[in-house]
């Protein structure tokens, strides 16, 4: 458990270290087309369909490989 438990952590490290370089190189991540946004005057609502589509597929992937084992 400790050792699944550090992996997720530097995991997660290496995630957020990705994102922030990204974004200081001007990718913008997790802003995909089909995603919805909506814009008002005093707010706005963003939902990320394609988003949690994809992200859903990618943990659905990793799981598989994981219990194949």
């Amino acid at each position: 458990m400790g050792r699944l438990l550090i992996g997720t952590g530097i995991a997660l490290v290496i995630a957020g270290a990705a994102v922030m370089l990204g974004e200081r190189a001007g990718i913008r991540w997790m802003r995909l087309p089909g995603d919805i946004v909506v814009r008002g005057r005093n707010g706005s609502f963003y939902f990320p369909v394609v988003t949690c589509l994809l992200l859903s597929i990618l943990i659905s992937v990793i799981s598989w490989i994981l219990n194949r084992r």
